[in-house]
Parts: structure tokens; sequence; C-alpha cells
């Protein structure tokens, strides 16, 4: 691959592929996929992976707000695609768009209905969150009577899925709870499809429940980190590849004399004559200021090069003492060899918090297929 000429983010279709056929290779034939796209998919383009899913024949999309649902419409994308946290407020525009609302609360779900019979929808599909135990979203086990006679009431929508969130599945210290997560969840979805007298979608596994417990795959599984290329595990992500490579350059090299400072608030003093290198990208490129101060790190020419001082808007400075290097030459902030994860680490954070946070100013470039 060509060498970075400046900052910018390398996508690797083949490797989400990759992601994608392992984690299918998890589940039975029969058990759908859904392909987490939100954020951005993650910090890197949710047109242009969904729509690259999309042919891979992902049955099912989410997102977490309207406003990206609507995008993916824009781009072309035609499956179903579940907004995960919908506010009242863009419900016509969602239905306007063919969105799919999680409805996780008796207000949602009768403003919801209100929304879909003004504008004569007729079995509008939905999907209802249960709360299982993240105390995130969710109706609780005690609604189900109320929320199957709601949705009786009305022509206006029809129950698509039923779903929840486990809280702890890449914990195996946590196995206990997730289990009794997931042993609530089919309770709740016993007695549900009992009172609706059809059987909606269940899924309740993401990325480590896809991994650890196989028994819970039930009618389709979501999928957001592991596609992107972690398993949230040291023996798992031997099996993914991340498909994104943060690449800079060196763009100027300074001699620091014994006793001088580096960058804002002198928040670093050589105690030795060093050389600093300074790189284009910085805190709104999304590499935060916990990651100044030496905690944070760069690759130069297959070396570590630890960042001197605060982390600038648009610059950070990394010591290069005993690096062989040049101004001009490609400098890596994370791949598939010094991950995310690994550098999310140095500032007590994880590689979600660090993927995600990706600029939208830094340039996509799309490699492979």
């Amino acid at each position: 691959m060509p060498k970075a000429q400046e900052t910018l983010l390398e996508i690797d279709l083949n490797a989400l592929k990759h992601n994608f056929d392992h984690l299918k290779s998890r589940l039975n034939s029969n058990t759908k996929f859904m392909a987490v796209v939100k954020a951005f998919a993650y910090g890197s383009d949710a047109c242009e992976i969904a729509n690259y899913l999309q042919k891979l024949e992902v049955e099912y999309f989410a997102v977490a707000f309207v406003h990206e649902g609507v995008q993916l419409r824009n781009a072309g994308i035609t499956k179903p695609i579940l907004v995960l946290h919908p506010q009242a407020a863009n419900f016509k525009i969602l239905i306007d768009n063919c969105l799919e609302p999680n409805l996780y609360n008796a207000k949602i779900l009768n403003q919801f209905i209100a929304v879909a019979s003004a504008e004569n929808q007729t079995n509008y599909p939905v999907h209802i969150k249960f709360n299982t135990g993240l105390n995130r979203l969710g109706f609780s086990e005690t609604d189900v009577d109320y929320l199957s006679t709601t949705v009786k009431k009305t022509t206006a929508i029809t129950v698509k899925s039923i779903f929840s969130h486990l809280a702890a599945s890449e914990d195996l210290n946590e196995k206990e709870f997730t289990l009794n997560q997931i042993a609530k969840f089919k309770r709740i979805a016993d007695s549900i499809t009992k009172a609706l007298n059809y059987k909606p979608l269940l899924h309740i596994c993401n990325t480590s429940g896809i991994l650890n417990y196989p028994e819970a795959h039930f009618d389709m599984v979501r999928s957001g980190i592991g596609l992107y290329g972690f398993g949230n595990s040291a023996k798992e992500n031997k099996n993914f590849k991340p498909i994104g490579t943060l690449k800079t350059i060196i763009s100027q090299i300074h001699t620091i004399q014994k006793g001088d400072s580096v960058g804002y608030n002198r928040a670093y003093t050589t105690d030795s004559v060093i050389k600093s290198a300074t790189l284009p990208i910085g805190h709104a490129d999304g590499i935060g200021r916990q990651y100044g101060k030496g905690k944070g790190y760069v690759i130069i020419n297959n070396q570590k090069a630890p960042i001197l001082g605060n982390v600038c808007m648009d610059m950070i400075m990394v010591n290069v003492t005993d690096i062989d290097c040049e101004e001009g030459d490609e400098v890596i902030v994370f791949g598939p060899n010094a991950t995310a994860e690994a550098l999310a680490e140095t500032a007590n954070t994880i590689s979600y918090e660090l993927i995600t946070g990706i600029s939208q100013r830094v340039k996509r470039l799309f490699v492979g297929q």
C-alpha cells in the first residue's frame, strides 16, 4: 500500500469481509445477522460500510439515531434498519424513510402508535426492547401484560422483534449474571409471544454474546465491534482483523535542548537533549488530551514514539530521539499490529472510544475488494 502523505484513516474492506465471515461461521445457517453501523460505523464510514455489507447479504442494520438511518437510505441501503434510540420528534421522518424504531417504555410506545395512526400506517414494524439487567433502556418483565394489551388494541404497528442487551458478555467472570439475563429474556419472550399470538424475532447477543453464548443466538444476532476487528479478548482478537489504520506523517523534526519545554503549558521539559517530531493530528481529530504527557505513542519505522506534553488541537509532538526518521516519513497511530485497543489502554479507556472518536475531517481511504 502507498505510504501516507497526509493524515488519513485507511479502511480495509478485505478485513471487514474476514470479520463478517468469521462471525457468520459461529452462527447457525438460519440465524439472521444485524450489522451495527451507528456512530459512522464505529468511526469509519457508515454509508460505505453498509453498502459493502449489503452486498454480503446482511439481513439487518442498526443505528443509534434517526438521522443516521436517513443517511443510509439516501446512500442506497434498502435492507431493514433498526433505530436503537429514536426520539419522538423524529417519528414522522422515521416513517417517511421506512426505518424501524426500538420502543422501550410506555411513553415512547404510545407516542409512536399515535404518529403511526395519524400517518395511516398499518402493521408498521417496531422492535420492543426489554431491560434484563443493563439498566439503560427497556421495558421491565412486569410490563409484559400492559405491552401486549396495548399492541393488540391497535392495527398501526406490529412487533417485528423482541430484544435485550447483555451487560457483560465479554467477561466470563460474570457468566452467572449473563446466564440470568438470558433466562430472563427467554421468560419474557415466551410470555409476550403467547400474548400476541405470533412470534417476533428474538435477539440478545452482541459481538461477545455471539462468541461466548451460542445457546443465546436465537433468531438474530447483532454485531458492532467484531465487524470492525475486535473480539474483546486476547483469545478472540486473534480471529479478527482491525479494519482501520490511522496514519499521518512527520511535518517537522526539532532538536530540543536540555531544560527546554515542548508544547502548551510547558507540559514536558527535557532533562537531556532530545529530538521531537511534530505530526499533523490532534484532539480535533480524535486523539484526546488524555493521550498526552507520555501516556500514548505512535509507531514510526516500527518503533514506538511516546507523545510529548499536551496534545494540541491539530498537532502532537512525539519523542524520536532513538528513531531513524525524516520529515515526511509515515506514522502509524493505530492499525492491525499497533492496535487501537493497545493505544486506548495507555489512557485507561477502550478501543470503542478511540475509533468512534476519529473526526470526520480525517480523510477516509478504502482499500481491498
